[in-house]
Parts: structure tokens; C-alpha cells; sequence
């Protein structure tokens, strides 16, 4: 199966803002991203489309559903990108420096003060991925989902260590492919 991971579009939140698993919208550029972004999931055919939760994918992923007449549109709180817990919704420059500097030298092992690691995220995307083998009659699938849950899955198929994968830029709006084969991973692309 052919996995197309999709980020959204640019959210509607004030640039340095911690965001993480807040249910914020989508910036005025959505019309003109989409216009970007479709012509990079036309070759697709009457994919399994899933979607986080979340508005900013969920918009997105019904847009691309009703453009395309796909069939399905299925959500899973496993695309949910990293919980920061505490620290959702504050910008990251009133978040004290010294506890932001700690988590990020640990962030794949420490989480926010009730957030999640990113070896959590990574825990709960790679699930989602593997069940994606239960849907043999599917050649592929179009995943909208976020920048975290992306790495971590870029850092799946190519069998590297998270850290390596978290500083990985994913654009908003940008298409990674993996192909996935009897639960064998191969990254095709990243961030088209």
C-alpha cells in the first residue's frame, strides 16, 4: 500500500505560539494552499482516507474527499500531533526558558508537564500505520495529519532514531510518501 501523509494547511494561531493538540483553524490562505496542494493528490485513486481529529486536518481531508469523490473518510486520534499538555496555547516565549531548553535536549523521552514524548507519538503512529495492512483491498492510502506524526513515521520506514527525525522539515501542505508492504516500511519522498 501507498501512503500519502499530508500536513495541513497553516493554522490559524499567532506565529511562536505552542499549538500541539489545540483544535485551532485555519489561516485565510487555506483556498490558495488547497489550490497548491491538489494537484499532488490527483493521480490518486478512490484512496482510504483518514484524518486526525483535529479541524485544521479534518477541513482539509473533507475538502479532498468531496474534490475528488473518494468513497471514505475515516478519523483516528492516533494522527493527533504531540500533546504539549501544560504548555498548550502559550507562546513559547513565556514558557520558562530553562524547562523549555530541558525538554528539548529530552523531548523524545520527557514530556511536557501532561503532555506526551514524542516516543509516545511515535508509539501511536506507527500503530495506526502497521493496521493500515488490514485493509488489503486498498492499494492506498491518504493520511492528513500533523508535522510530529509525519517524522515520526518518516523515522519508522527508514529505521533511524526519533531524534534524528524531529528536526525534519515538514511544510504545511507538503505530501510524504511511504510505501508499506507486509509491515515492511520504505520512505518514497518527503514534504512535495
Amino acid at each position: 500500500m501507498d501512503v500519502y501523509l499530508v500536513r495541513h494547511t497553516t493554522p490559524d494561531v499567532a506565529s511562536g505560539v505552542c499549538y500541539g493538540q489545540a483544535d485551532v483553524g485555519l489561516a485565510e490562505s487555506f483556498d490558495m494552499e488547497w489550490s497548491m496542494l491538489m494537484p499532488k493528490l490527483a493521480h490518486l485513486v478512490n484512496p482510504l482516507v483518514f484524518s486526525s481529529p483535529l479541524q485544521r486536518c479534518a477541513k482539509l481531508a473533507q475538502r479532498a474527499v468531496d474534490h475528488f469523490n473518494f468513497s471514505s473518510l475515516l478519523t483516528d486520534a492516533r494522527l493527533l500531533e504531540l500533546s504539549f499538555g501544560d504548555w498548550g496555547l502559550k507562546a513559547w516565549e513565556d514558557i520558562p526558558q530553562g524547562v523549555v531548553g530541558d525538554w528539548t535536549d529530552e523531548h523524545v523521552m520527557q514530556a511536557p508537564p501532561n503532555g506526551e514524548s514524542y516516543v509516545d507519538l511515535h508509539l501511536r503512529a506507527k500503530t495506526f500505520l502497521y493496521d493500515l495492512d488490514k485493509h488489503q483491498n486498498y492499494k492506498q492510502a491518504l493520511v492528513f495529519t500533523h508535522a510530529g506524526v509525519i517524522r515520526a513515521l518518516v523515522a519508522e520506514a527508514l529505521e533511524v532514531p526519533l531524534r534524528e527525525a524531529s528536526g525534519m522539515e515538514v511544510n504545511y501542505g507538503s505530501v510524504t510518501q511511504i510505501a508499506l508492504d507486509a509491515g515492511v516500511t520504505r520512505l518514497k519522498f518527503v514534504n512535495r
